[in-house]
């Protein structure tokens, strides 16, 4: 996402002229977004997608748990021994 909006700026930089961006050839302006595709195939093509979309999924759940678990009293935190 990043790569996304530092493409941005420089593609709005290069059409205004403004900088040293207006300076610079095309290929170097578009690159973020060559590198941003790049970035989101090997992403998707390595799982890594899919682990950080698990990971915040058991999160949430274990939140859930939880907040369950606070509600019911069952937590362990006021268990009485």
């Amino acid at each position: 996402m990043y790569l996304l909006g530092l493409g941005l700026i420089f593609l709005v930089m290069k059409y205004f002229g403004l900088g040293p961006v207006a300076a610079w050839e095309w290929r170097w302006v578009l690159s973020p977004f060559a590198l941003a595709v790049l970035w989101w195939s090997w992403s998707d093509w390595s799982g890594h997608t899919k682990k950080v979309a698990m990971a915040k999924e058991d999160k949430r759940r274990q939140a859930r748990i939880e907040r369950n678990h606070e509600a019911l009293g069952t937590s362990g935190k006021n268990k009485k021994r």
